[in-house]
Parts: C-alpha cells; sequence; structure tokens
C-alpha cells in the first residue's frame, strides 16, 4: 500500500483559505491557492496531501449540505479538479475527508424532513427522528445531534439510500477528482457494516484506494483490519509524544511504543500503519504546547522513527503557534504564504530519510536504551536496521550499549557514526543510524 511509505500533509481548507466561517453563499475560487503551495510541499517531501472537509457546507465543513458540490467559499469542482490535477501532476496523492456520521442542517433531505414532517420520504434517512418531541431550533420535532451537536445531524446508515447515496458520492469524487484515499471522520462511531461495505465499494473503484479512520480511544483493530479500514489516528501516541517531552519522562511514549509495535506476541498493533501526528486541526499547535521550544525538531524525529505514516499540519512545519483556548478559528488559520526556516528543512530531511528507509517503514520496534531523557530504539525489516536515537537534555549523553555492528549512517546528516567507545548523542539532537553489515 502506497500510504504506508508516504508523509502526509493535512490541509484544513476553509481555514487555509481564509473563507468566511459562516457560508455566505457567494462564489469565490478561493481552492486554487493551494498551486501555490505545490513547490513548497515537494520540497518538504509531501506524499499525500489530505483535505479537511471541501463539500458544501453550513459552516466549519462537518456540516455538509451537499457530497456532490465543492463548498461555494472554496470555489467550483472545476477548481477542485485542477488542485487534484496538479498535486497528482506533482506526484502528491489525494485524500479527502469522509463525513459520513452526521451531516448539516443544511443538508438537502434533512431540509425535506423540515419542510414535510412525517409525509418526507427522507425521515428515515436520519438517526432516531421523533415528531413527538423538538429541537433546540424550534423545527417542531426531536432528532439525533452527534453527541449534542445539533448542527450535526445523525445519519442513519443502516438505510440503504443512505448508503447508496454516500457510495455514489465516493465514486463521483473518484471519477472527477481522481482521489486516492478517505480519512473517516469521527470513524468511532460509525456503523461496522458501512465501514466494511465502504472498503469492498472502494477497493473495487479502485485498487489501492487508502482508508484511514479517526480513532481516539480504545482497540483500534475494531476497525482497523482487512475488512475495514487500512490504518486509524494514533492519539494515544500523540498524547505520550509532547507529554514526554515537558514532563521530561520519555518512558511514557516508549511503553506506548512497546505496547502498540513491541518484540512480546501480546502487542496490539504489529505490522499495522497508523497516522502519526504531533498536531492537527481539532488540537493545540505542537510550537504551542512544547514547554520547552528546542524539543520541537525533536518530538517530529520521534514522529517520523516511531511506526507509522506521518502526516503534518500546514503551518506547524515551521513552527506556527496557536492554542485550543483560543477556538477552532485560531487552530485554522489562513497563511499568505509558507514560510521555510531551519525546522521546515529539518522536516523535509526526516521525511526524506522515512521514505527511502525499509526499516522506518516496516520495521518492528524494540527499545535499546531508555532513561527520563534519552531514547534509543530500533527499527528492524528484513532488509534493513535502524536506530532512532534522541537527546532531549540540555547535557551530552553517552549511550553505551552493544550496537551489533561497528559502524552506521545518519539517514538524516549522511555522516558516518562509530559506535567504539559509546555513542555521543549532543544536547537536543536525534539521529537515524543506518546500520552498516
Amino acid at each position: 500500500m502506497w500510504a504506508y511509505e508516504s508523509v502526509f500533509y493535512q490541509i484544513y481548507p476553509l481555514g487555509f483559505c481564509g473563507a468566511p466561517f459562516e457560508n455566505d453563499g457567494k462564489l469565490e475560487h478561493r481552492i486554487l491557492k493551494v498551486l501555490d503551495w505545490i513547490p513548497h510541499m515537494v520540497r518538504l517531501g509531501v506524499d499525500a496531501v489530505y483535505f479537511s472537509p471541501v463539500f458544501e457546507s453550513d459552516t466549519h465543513g462537518y456540516n455538509t449540505r451537499d457530497y456532490r458540490k465543492i463548498d461555494v467559499r472554496l470555489g467550483t469542482n472545476e477548481d477542485f479538479r485542477k488542485v487534484c490535477d496538479a498535486l497528482h501532476e506533482n506526484g502528491i496523492r489525494v485524500v479527502l475527508d469522509g463525513v459520513f456520521n452526521h451531516a448539516g442542517r443544511g443538508f438537502g433531505p434533512f431540509e425535506d424532513v423540515k419542510r414535510n414532517r412525517q409525509n418526507s420520504p427522507y425521515v428515515n434517512w436520519f438517526s432516531r427522528i421523533d415528531f413527538g418531541g423538538n429541537s433546540g431550533d424550534n423545527d417542531g420535532f426531536w432528532y439525533e445531534g452527534w453527541e449534542g451537536n445539533y448542527d450535526l445531524v445523525r445519519l442513519n446508515l443502516h438505510n440503504e439510500d443512505v448508503i447508496r447515496y454516500l457510495l455514489e458520492s465516493v465514486k463521483g469524487w473518484v471519477e472527477e477528482f481522481h482521489i486516492d484515499g478517505l480519512r473517516l471522520d469521527v470513524a468511532y462511531c460509525l456503523d461496522e457494516g458501512f465501514v466494511r461495505r465502504l472498503r469492498e465499494y472502494t477497493g473495487n473503484l479502485k485498487q489501492d484506494f487508502f482508508l484511514v479512520g479517526e480513532m481516539l480511544h480504545g482497540d483500534y483493530n475494531r476497525l482497523m483490519n482487512d475488512q475495514m479500514l487500512h490504518s486509524v489516528t494514533n492519539y494515544e501516541c500523540y498524547k505520550g509524544l509532547y507529554s514526554s517531552f515537558n514532563s521530561m519522562n520519555l518512558f511514557e511514549i516508549v511503553h506506548s511504543l512497546l505496547r502498540q509495535f513491541g518484540p512480546e506476541n501480546w502487542t496490539l498493533y504489529k505490522g499495522k500503519h497508523l497516522l502519526s501526528f504531533v498536531d492537527n486541526h481539532d488540537v493545540t499547535r505542537v510550537a504551542s504546547i512544547l514547554s520547552n521550544e528546542k524539543h520541537l525538531p525533536l518530538i517530529y524525529a520521534l514522529a517520523f522513527g516511531m511506526p507509522g505514516i506521518p502526516c503534518v499540519y500546514y503551518g506547524s512545519e515551521w513552527g506556527a503557534k496557536a492554542h485550543k483556548n483560543q477556538g477552532d478559528p485560531a487552530l485554522r488559520a489562513c497563511f499568505d504564504a509558507p514560510v521555510w526556516n531551519e525546522l521546515t528543512d529539518w522536516i523535509s530531511r526526516l521525511a526524506l530519510a522515512k521514505k527511502n528507509s525499509e526499516a522506518l517503514n516496516y520495521g518492528g520496534f524494540r527499545s535499546v536504551v531508555l532513561t527520563n531523557r534519552q531514547c534509543i530504539f530500533e527499527r528492524k525489516s528484513e532488509g534493513e536496521r535502524v536506530l532512532v536515537a534522541i537527546n532531549a537534555d540540555d547535557q551530552e549523553f553517552v549511550a553505551h550499549f552493544d550496537a551489533g555492528c561497528g559502524t552506521a549512517v545518519d539517514l538524516i546528516s549522511g555522516e558516518k557514526h562509530d559506535f567504539g567507545g559509546g555513542s555521543v548523542l549532543p544536547p537536543y539532537s536525534a539521529f537515524f543510524w543506518k546500520m552498516e553489515r
């Protein structure tokens, strides 16, 4: 699967393009802005762009009005096709947000229910409509909103008409935009039967079509398996990544990685490829959550060195800041142009190292050296062995361990490394040592 050897880049289009929060109905060709960023993505080493919602919605994109029309605030279907074509021409695949658990109040079938009530042919398109109750919007009937959010009307994924509408919409996206995959919003809420149908359907549309689901807690194998999703978001390690640095306790993240991918038979996700990230459109940007800015390059090194598919959130590659308590619009900012600095350059080198390494893409995970402030772990595949080394301390650290060979090449810098006499890790440093036979 191509995704397992890729570096992802997430764009939240409505914020990225500076669109108004409320859908004002005015056509603006803002999505074409992505074209200006393609050289930046190529230089960064991006293989796939994951676009948060692009289809017509009431406000933030996740309250969809029309699954077959690009949001008027972003442009037209033709505009987005140009963007997708240009990305593909530059070797970058396209993954869209599949918002299938709920729709917006402006969704045509729901508006029909509001007008025609029990006489609407779409009553059963939605979950648990009760004409004996009322909604917060005084619709004269009650309906289920996702997690109590009534601008997000729960769809009935047991209704064959709904399933057919959504699957045919996906087919249209493949035919019109040639998309390569979907990220499923709140996948943990989706009907498992629907997810199986989606996997079979998209696999028949496109042999290497990639499905990744938003998962927070619990056993990810419930949805990540051969019949359902190829991957899920690794929220367990997201928390461990930043809190391990902030508490100077690398035991936390390594414990999670051993639990998920370690050499023991009981590990949960050995051989699987979860989506790794240090931030996204829903959480505080990593430059704002780390208490020591010198850990910023190191957290990316850990995210690219651990098992999984690394995903970089637009703007964070140069250290943009925003805190969750400032509200979602702050997290989903509009930048006039991309920035290239030392952090961006560092991430581009991590991306190159990751993509060119069999062990970093497919290798297992074994802890070699672990202290509160340093860790060295092994990624080993059939044809390659790489040691990922991190020193989060402000002091030099000398690691003594049996490397199993005398020399290595750092995949990040290209420099040779000799393991004789111990391995010196300078303050705030990271290495991907490819072991020489």
